[in-house]
This record gives C-alpha cells, structure tokens and sequence, in this order.
C-alpha cells in the first residue's frame, strides 16, 4: 500500500494516524509540507520505506536535515510509486 503524506506533523494528526496502520511492506511518500517530517523523530519509528519529494525538500529547505532512511525521488518516481504500489491512501 501506498500512503500519501502532505500536510506537516507539526501542525496536524495524519502522520501518527498513519503509522497506527502501516505494515513493513507498505510505503510512505511525504510531499508538500508532510516532508517536514523529516526532522520530526516520529517518521523514524516506522519500518515501512519512507520517500520524500525532491522538489519539496528543496522548496523547504530541508536537504540538509534528511535521515539517510528517506529516499528522496522526483516526480518520475512519485508516477512510479502510484503504479507500483496498491491501493493507494491519501492522508489530509
């Protein structure tokens, strides 16, 4: 399964939420302000692959700040997550 993360865990549920139900076989794609947990210690504690947006870790700053577990893509990749990975979840 894929879950789609966009909004930051700083200011909303959905990453806890979400983690509550993932499996190790599922993945997590954080994008637009849900890469922000990146630097949140909660994303960590998953044992789903975890990828961020490249495009919106630059657009926040947050190259610097990635733990090496996140695997950055572009858009290229977050197409190939969609139709690799079933059913899809979006978290908001």
């Amino acid at each position: 399964m894929l879950h789609i993360i966009n909004k930051s865990p700083f200011t909303s549920p959905v990453l806890t939420e979400c983690l509550r139900f993932t499996t190790p076989q599922d993945v997590i794609l954080l994008i637009e302000d849900g890469v922000y947990a990146v630097i949140d210690n909660t994303i960590l504690a998953t044992t789903s692959t975890i990828y961020a947006l490249k495009a919106d870790i630059h657009a926040r700053g947050l190259a610097d700040k990635l733990p090496a577990s996140v695997k950055v893509i572009d858009y290229t990749g977050f197409v190939e997550l969609t139709l690799t990975h079933h059913p899809i979840q979006t978290w908001s």
